[in-house]
């Protein structure tokens, strides 16, 4: 238990703030090949007056440190605020990822509902164990292997909530007091949301109680004369949107409980009708991203709830996950611990029927209000939502030729491997590079979450001369990259109104922050994957999880974009990754060929005696 607690705050370094020039020189570096040289040189020239002694760029770094002596993480309410709170695009597809579990196979919806209320009783376990600060630490590996990282991630899967808001969004967390007294979930099913007290006299629900619950609930929602419009579908929104009829919805005492109590649950369950589709892997990708819109089940949801699990009665199940609290990687974590993961890898045993089920208070359908102005509000989200279901282009496909372990006899990094091979894709689908984000973890720090590996290196643009830059990881994970430090530099000048310096207007960074490659290597030990859509709307989302044998990818675009087709993008990736292949090959079957010739001159000539 020491051990816990000890590796949540405290003991752990603060991020640092690197040093002015590196990152200059580095901002510089990642630029210039992206650019033109004319754009370039007019870049060049304002980062050298920024950096200048005594300038404005030293002003701020002095700053800046001051500012990393007063706090815990000098960078994270700069980086919450610009990476999600003020970005006002809809949360599904733009900026909740999704974890896609294996496919189900359910012989009725009663196996369903076990499946649902096994899972939910070892998502309480779980919770259990951070609300107890039972959780093991976790320690990275590769780079930088058996250092302890920061928890606090954990701390916040059960107990936020991402209140909209008209020009930035709030990221409410509860405390731990508040949070141990949260004893309901939400469960959504038709498009009507009901609560479900995990709690009765003061004891948990069990396994068999929970199920008899979600009964109810099902038999509940089949009754048409109490069925109500779908509200979950304003969440799916645009932020500005959503707060605008949020502060309609308010003004009536009903929907304002209502919201009330859905903002203080622990998760939402969402039970899914059948979609009617083919469940392969970028359907159920698709479905878990957006839910198939009006016609399906796109306003079974409640997207500000950071923990959405659907389970849908054809099988197709996973996790909703609202970005802004924690990162992909510890939804994995959450997902593949053993109480969550024997949900998802055995199939629903029969349960012995509880004597206590009958004495359980019904679960309660939450009421709204309703009238021809929110009437209206939900027709035109329902109408956005549309749009972007229609719009997102996915490609889910798994490289079968080979996986991490061909990589690593090839004494190389596969997410550096794998990440030259998107660089090669994007390169043969558009003749250039772009600014590409690959997210790397800073949770070797307090309070760490991210920064940014700009893989699209001068090398990679050579890429015959360069397989992989192991250095640019190298300096993300220790905090030594440039988006923080830039992001934290523009936001200090700003705290203290001194006008945007002129690096941060000039085109080359605004440039250099539209990630039109967006990346992450999202690594699973079962054949569950994660995707996500692209960042700007000529761009793509390329998540991957490379296994043994074979790699995961997903690959989103937006259809409208003339710019962008996944198909072309995973082919093109496909190619890259079997030339790469024969080149490796050849390469080790050259360099056998030397090495045994070099043996073959280093033997002993016989003489014949």
């Amino acid at each position: 238990m020491s051990m816990v607690l000890k590796f949540r705050g405290s003991a752990l370094p603060k991020v640092p703030v690197p040093p002015l020039k590196q990152t200059l020189d580095l901002y510089l570096r990642c630029v210039q090949h992206l650019v033109k040289d004319e754009h370039f040189q007019k870049t060049k020239a304002i980062v050298e007056k920024f950096g200048a002694p005594e300038g404005t760029g030293e002003f701020l770094q002095k700053k800046l440190l001051e500012r990393r002596d007063k706090t815990t993480n000098w960078v994270y309410d700069y980086w919450l605020e610009d990476m999600y709170l003020n970005n006002r695009l809809a949360l599904p597809v733009n900026s909740s990822p999704v974890m896609v579990f294996p496919k189900q196979t359910f012989s009725d919806h009663k196996d369903a509902l076990r499946f649902a209320a096994r899972l939910i009783a070892g998502a309480l376990q779980y919770k259990a164990l951070i609300d107890t600060r039972a959780l093991p630490v976790d320690y990275a590996r590769g780079q930088l292997a058996g250092t302890p990282l920061c928890m606090e991630q954990y701390y916040r899967l059960f107990t936020s909530y991402r209140l909209p808001g008209l020009k930035r969004d709030t990221l409410k967390v509860q405390t731990n007091a508040a949070s141990s007294e949260a004893e309901h979930i939400i469960v959504a099913c038709k498009n009507q949301f009901f609560v479900l007290d995990v709690v009765a006299k003061n004891k948990q629900l069990n396994e068999m109680e929970i199920l008899s619950q979600l009964e109810k609930i099902v038999k509940m929602a089949e009754n048409a004369e109490e069925r109500l419009p779908p509200f979950g579908v304003l969440t799916s929104d645009g932020r500005t949107e959503w707060a605008q009829a949020r502060d309609v919805l308010i003004k009536d005492p009903t929907n304002r409980k209502s919201l009330e109590v859905i903002e203080s649950c622990l998760f939402v369950v969402c039970l899914d009708e059948p979609s009617g589709l083919e469940p392969s892997d970028t359907n159920r990708a698709l479905l878990m991203l957006h839910g198939g819109g009006r016609e399906k089940n796109g306003a079974n949801r409640w997207y500000d709830k950071p923990m959405q699990f659907v389970v849908g009665m054809d099988g197709v199940c996973g996790v909703v996950c609202e970005h802004s609290p924690f990162e992909g990687i510890v939804l994995v974590q959450f997902s593949i611990s053993p109480l969550v993961l024997q949900s998802v890898t055995t199939s629903p045993s029969k349960l012995t029927r509880s004597s206590s089920i009958a004495d359980l208070p019904p679960p309660r359908r939450l009421l709204w209000k309703c009238n021809s102005h929110i009437q209206g509000l939900l027709a035109a989200s329902t109408g956005r939502l549309q749009r972007l279901v229609n719009n997102l282009d996915m490609d889910a496909y798994k490289f079968k030729f080979y996986g991490k372990e061909f990589i690593k006899k090839q004494k190389m990094s596969p997410d550096a491997f794998i990440q030259v091979a998107l660089q090669l894709a994007f390169y043969r689908c558009n003749g250039r590079l772009v600014s590409t984000y690959e997210s790397a973890s800073i949770r070797r720090f307090q309070e760490g979450r991210v920064d940014n590996i700009r893989s699209a290196t001068p090398e990679a643009l050579a890429f015959v001369k360069s397989m992989t830059d192991e250095k640019a990881i190298f300096t993300a994970i220790t905090g030594m990259a440039i988006d923080n430090h830039l992001l934290g530099l523009r936001e200090i000048a700003k705290e203290l109104n001194m006008g945007k310096p002129e690096i941060f207007s000039d085109e080359t960074y605004v440039k250099s922050n539209q990630f039109i490659l967006s990346t992450s290597q999202v690594p699973t030990t079962l054949e569950m994957f994660c995707c996500y859509g692209p960042v700007v709307p000529n761009g793509y989302g390329a998540c991957y999880n490379p296994q043994a044998d074979h790699i995961i990818f997903c690959v989103s675009s937006f259809r409208e974009s003339t710019e962008t087709s996944s198909a072309v993008f995973v082919k093109a990736l496909e190619e890259g990754l079997l030339e790469i292949r024969d080149l490796c090959n050849r390469s080790s079957a050259a360099a056998s060929k030397l090495a045994d010739s070099g043996q073959g001159a280093s033997q002993p000539r016989k003489t014949g005696k």
